[in-house]
């Protein structure tokens, strides 16, 4: 059987008597979009911020490529290749695209301007930004060199996920990204996702937008108090019996029961 790009196994973390994730489990697996869905509260942002090292679970392990990681810090996790996009994007809007592409990441000119003088490559950061961004078809930005902030919702959330894609090696983990955008910026960001994936790329994505889930979803993880309930695919169920395994109206698949 294919080994999971990113694995969980039996993570718990809580607060005090604050049960954020109890015994959850999660599998991603080469080249596909895996959606997290779940009702408030279900630990769906715990889960993932253990994933990509914002959190350390109190017990439970994760495997990447098979082999136990063990990440301190959302730093760690991006040496080892998992990019996350947060909801609130974390760009920054008075930055370029090419900056914020590079983010934490600059390059510096070769030779004495860059090791003594620390003078940045912009030429190359742009060249690269606006290879990485034709890459993914975002063909909507006129100007590699122009701040973030003149950009719509839309296309803030694509330099965002073509960062995640230009420096995630392994996995990229999507939070929301279409929410608060229209219908049109929507569906731009979704095709953005396959993009991702199509590049060989597993993508984890949580997400409330029902549809939107079961347009891209290859699989759909079902988180409910605190731990993985089922997980179905678009093709074995619809929208309203999983939302009814995800709020507990409706009892999870026979052979995914506890």
């Amino acid at each position: 059987m294919t080994t999971p790009v990113l694995q969980a196994k039996d993570l718990s973390k809580r607060y005090g008597r604050v049960v954020a994730i109890e015994g959850s489990d999660l599998e991603l697996y080469p080249g596909e979009i895996l959606a997290v869905i779940g009702d408030n509260g279900a630990g769906k942002s715990s889960l993932i911020k253990a994933l990509s090292g914002a959190l350390i679970p109190d017990r439970g392990e994760i495997l990447l490529d098979g082999a136990p990681v063990h990440f301190r810090n959302p730093m760690d996790a991006r040496s080892a290749g998992i990019e996350t996009v947060y909801q609130t994007l974390a760009v920054a809007p008075g930055l370029d695209i090419a900056d914020n592409l590079f983010l934490g990441r600059e390059e510096r000119r070769s030779g004495p301007l860059g090791s003594i003088f620390r003078m940045l490559d912009r030429k190359r950061m742009r060249d690269e930004a606006a290879r990485h961004m034709s890459e993914l078809g975002v063909a909507t930005l006129q100007n590699i060199g122009q701040a973030v902030e003149s950009l719509s919702g839309g296309q803030r959330q694509a330099v965002a996920v073509a960062r995640s894609a230009a420096f995630g090696s392994k996995v990229v983990i999507l939070d929301e990204p279409t929410a608060a955008l229209g219908v049109k910026e929507g569906n731009r960001v979704l095709q953005l996702i396959r993009d991702v994936r199509d590049r060989g790329l597993p993508v984890i994505l949580i997400s409330h937008n029902m549809p939107h889930v079961f347009e891209v979803a290859d699989r759909i993880h079902i988180q409910r108090l605190g731990r993985r309930v089922a997980v179905i695919t678009p093709q074995s169920h619809s929208m309203s019996e999983a939302v009814a395994i995800m709020t507990g109206a409706a009892a999870p698949p026979e052979d995914q029961k506890p």
